[in-house]
């Protein structure tokens, strides 16, 4: 496959992704276990459909079967999640890369998702915790 020709990302469009993570993390946050997981297993198995048709072939397929088994494995535990989401942030670079972006008009969409998606792999990671609970533990911390 040949590698296509990029433009360079800007710091609005590094910025950018990171920002959409945190409203994304914001609201989800505010949802009552297990609504928050279940969602957010329901929205990575989407994820893993959003590239078919991407340029890469078969291999979309294959990527879209191992997101979907994570995303019901996700369903129990949100490490399977924060899995999905780190692959498919993977997925986004070689998208970017070799494929076609993920929003047709915008050339480094895929680069902006790759860096939203690790965002949100990294609160997955550390159990989809409320953001309100961050700042009380935030504020627990200053007054000791």
């Amino acid at each position: 496959m040949p590698i296509h020709i990029k433009p360079d990302l800007t710091i609005p469009e590094m910025l950018f992704p990171a920002v959409v993570a945190l409203v994304f993390i914001a609201v989800c946050g505010q949802l009552k276990e297990p609504s928050r997981r279940n969602l957010s297993a329901i929205v990575i198995a989407g994820a893993g459909a959003a590239y078919l048709n991407g340029g890469l072939g078969g291999w979309e397929f294959v990527f879209c079967a191992l997101i979907t088994c994570l995303a019901y494995w996700g369903l129990k535990d949100y490490r399977f999640i924060a899995t999905g989401w780190v692959l498919h942030s993977a997925w986004d670079v070689v998208q970017h890369l070799y494929g076609n972006p993920i929003v047709p008009f915008v050339p480094s969409s895929s680069a902006g998702c790759a860096i939203c998606d690790f965002c949100l792999a990294l609160w997955y990671f550390s159990g989809a915790p409320s953001m309100l609970t961050w700042f009380r533990r935030a504020r627990a911390g200053a007054e000791v």
